[in-house]
């Protein structure tokens, strides 16, 4: 696993991450990773949450398709 350093962070900035960390019971270090993770997702897992939220929209036929193209043209 790699480490990053990250320098001349705003105090209080340091502060806030802390006071989330610790409202999490996770230590600062844990809350950085988690924000970075979440900011940053796998290519894989960011394919799966879009196939299942299209997954759940109502089958469209390309006659509709057709038919909401051409509304409203002349």
């Amino acid at each position: 696993m790699a480490t990053l350093t990250i320098r001349n962070l705003p105090d209080e900035l340091v502060e806030r991450l802390k006071l989330k960390a610790k409202a999490a019971n996770r230590s600062m270090e844990q809350e950085v990773r988690e924000l970075l993770e979440a900011s940053y997702p796998k290519k894989q897992d960011t394919i799966d949450r879009i196939r299942s939220r299209w997954s759940q929209l109502p089958d469209t036929h390309h006659e509709e398709m057709d038919e909401w193209r051409n509304e409203g043209r002349p």
